[in-house]
């Protein structure tokens, strides 16, 4: 809800900053995900929707914090190598803490050129979701979120949810025999070691989120699929929830 989380910032006089990194392109309530909040970023690692392999952006329409992103990118430098190689700076100061964060002149082409892949891709993506909605519909023992959803979807990731019956490592094992490879997106980020050891979370202190994730199974996406791979993964799916004696728990 961005519109409680904006009065929430203004109240308290926070930042919004938009983890964007599965949403470029998608919109929401007329505005495009990363133009919401003050800051948006996205990422390009490569499986994302649009990629230069690895590294990402900062959008924002704040002046101020659009000068102390430059900063921090390039060591607190008050100038880069190239304004010096043109003439336009002849020295530079440090006047902040920075980092490396510059992306090279290769990565930047990379990513001129998949923007301008970018609305058709995501074209691509809307079509096989919906024909993956179409063919897995029947089968009662999986549950597709989001089916309603409203909004414009980036269709980064496809996910499933699996029935409380179904054995998961088991039915994910069984689909990569068929030559099907399949991901969890994601494990709940509140049990992962660190979170664990520095904040003193456990099993069971969410446990809505621990249930979904221990059920979620994520199927191929990507812009260029047929249809009958399509075709080949829902009746993969259907002969694994059939086989019972494979993928039931005890």
């Amino acid at each position: 809800d961005m519109d409680m989380i904006i009065q929430i910032a203004k109240k308290h006089d926070l930042y919004i900053v938009e983890d964007a990194a599965h949403a470029p392109g998608a919109v929401f309530n007329g505005k495009k995900a990363g133009t919401i909040g003050d800051v948006g970023c996205f990422s390009f690692f490569s499986n994302k929707n649009m990629t230069t392999g690895e590294g990402g952006m900062i959008v924002t329409d704040n002046d101020d914090l659009a000068d102390k992103l430059k900063l921090i990118r390039s060591h607190g430098m008050t100038s880069l190598t190239m304004d010096r190689h043109k003439g336009h700076a002849y020295s530079y100061d440090v006047i902040d803490f920075g980092f490396n964060y510059r992306m090279d002149e290769i990565r930047a082409a990379m990513g001129i050129v998949q923007l301008k892949k970018l609305k058709k891709n995501i074209e691509l993506r809307q079509i096989i979701v919906k024909l993956y909605r179409k063919k897995l519909n029947g089968i009662k023992e999986i549950k597709i979120p989001f089916d309603n959803y409203s909004q414009e979807s980036s269709y980064h990731i496809f996910p499933i949810i699996l029935s409380l019956g179904i054995n998961r490592k088991k039915f994910i094992d069984m689909m990569r025999e068929k030559g099907i490879q399949t991901s969890i997106h994601y494990p709940p980020v509140h049990l992962f070691s660190f979170y664990r050891d520095k904040f003193g979370f456990e099993k069971g202190m969410l446990p809505v989120t621990e249930e979904v994730c221990n059920r979620e199974v994520t199927l191929p996406l990507y812009p260029h699929m047929d249809t009958e791979a399509i075709d080949y993964i829902a009746g993969a799916i259907d002969s694994i929830i059939r086989s019972k004696e494979a993928v039931r728990l005890d």
